[in-house]
């Protein structure tokens, strides 16, 4: 260890004036274990919330299969993981104290003699580690991929309790538990991108209703209301399970009435307001699945004659779900789900411009504005991933690069 006079010396041959100095110096000494190599460390940067969660006992979890980009997820985002290398070798000092915090303890010119120690620590925080690095992992929020969440849930969709498939133990469940180690998100982001996906917990493993199944639920529904005379603004919750009981399980029952309507309380009654959009949204769907085009006008008119009575249908409730092709003749409309396009961002705008060559904003946007992260919009998209040009007076645009 140096003493003050060494430190002295140095400072006079170096030419520099010790009272233009900090008033504490560290002088650094490597422990034994210090030579090994830097890849046994790992330093991650984590932004000042993410700290607060770790030191609040929170846990951040690493998610990822073999053949995925590792991402950071905390209880409610997540983050893809980058390395950035940097030109300064950085130290772990364990009880090394910042200028700041020596000038608080009114510290005088003293010599700190510290030596830079090896520990077993792998996920660390910057000044309370061991060790050395040359590059650090950083964190830059991302979408969550929730693409694998339906793709898992749809290997084995609920068709109803009484279908072979229910008697077969060999197809592929999931529990809460199961979805947090496979989908890359976290644990908000998937139980938010449930809800979204209508699905339902049975006999403790998530499932997704089989669309067929989902329909014949509605149209018990639909058709008890009509019987009732009810509204669609006020079904009763207790009649409804009262009447279908016999006919399904009450809990499936329930679960298609919050899918498709708004549960309140009133008087001490539980009822459903039934959403129009959504019923007429599912009924096109029904109607486009089997059908590889349609012809627009018949479509419209099959469309309305199908849904309830006094439900009006409108193309707008159709947005991300089918798309309308006016140049041809007669104009056609054919099932496309925004559901089914790739995840990536180019992928997205590739799959969507071999589809057809030039799309206007109105007619893109349904199917880009999951892709938009904080602080971006479809304009930024758009600029980013496609150029524009005026087609009989209407803004259009077409893809970047050629595609094949």
């Amino acid at each position: 260890m140096r003493t003050r006079e060494e430190v002295d010396a140095t400072l006079q041959i170096a030419k520099l004036n010790a009272a233009e100095l900090l008033p504490a110096v560290h002088c650094l000494g490597f422990g034994p274990g210090a030579g090994a190599a830097a890849g046994d460390f790992c330093l991650l940067e984590l932004e000042p919330s993410l700290c607060q969660q770790l030191e609040a006992g929170h846990s951040l979890v690493i998610r990822g299969d073999k053949d995925e980009q590792a991402v950071l997820c905390s209880k409610d985002k997540t983050y893809d993981l980058k390395i950035a290398d940097t030109s300064n070798m950085l130290l772990f000092i364990p009880g090394c104290q910042t200028p700041d915090q020596l000038k608080a303890e009114e510290t005088h010119c003293n010599i700190i003699h510290t030596e830079v120690c090896r520990t077993v620590t792998i996920l660390v925080f910057l000044l309370q580690i061991f060790g050395f690095s040359n590059n650090y992992w950083e964190l830059r929020r991302c979408r969550p991929k929730l693409k694998k969440l339906k793709k898992l849930l749809m290997e084995d969709a609920y068709e109803g309790p009484d279908s072979q498939k229910e008697k077969d133990s060999n197809h592929s469940k999931y529990t809460t538990e199961d979805l947090l180690n496979q989908v890359q998100a976290s644990e908000e982001e998937i139980m938010a991108q449930l809800q979204v996906l209508n699905a339902c917990e049975i006999e403790g493993y998530w499932r997704i209703l089989d669309f067929d199944y989902e329909m014949k639920l509605l149209n018990h529904i639909t058709q008890l209301v009509d019987s009732e005379s009810w509204s669609f603004g006020k079904v009763p919750l207790n009649t409804c399970l009262q009447e279908l009981g016999p006919l399904e399980p009450e809990e499936m029952i329930e679960h298609c009435l919050k899918c498709y309507g708004k549960k309140y309380i009133e008087e001490g009654e539980v009822y459903f307001e039934l959403s129009a959009d959504k019923i007429c949204r599912a009924t096109a769907q029904m109607l486009l699945q089997n059908a590889v085009k349609f012809n627009l006008a018949e479509f419209q008119e099959v469309w309305q004659q199908s849904v309830p009575e006094g439900m009006i249908t409108t193309l707008d409730q159709l947005k991300g779900l089918a798309l309308v092709d006016r140049q041809s003749r007669p104009e056609i409309i054919f099932l496309l789900k925004v559901d089914d396009l790739p995840e990536d961002n180019q992928e997205r705008f590739n799959s969507l411009f071999s589809l057809r060559e030039k799309w206007t904003e109105e007619d893109i946007a349904p199917y880009i504005q999951d892709l938009c992260g904080e602080k971006q919009t479809i304009g930024t998209l758009l600029t980013k991933y496609s150029r524009s040009s005026i087609q009989n007076g209407v803004k259009v645009y077409n893809s970047r690069r050629p595609i094949s």
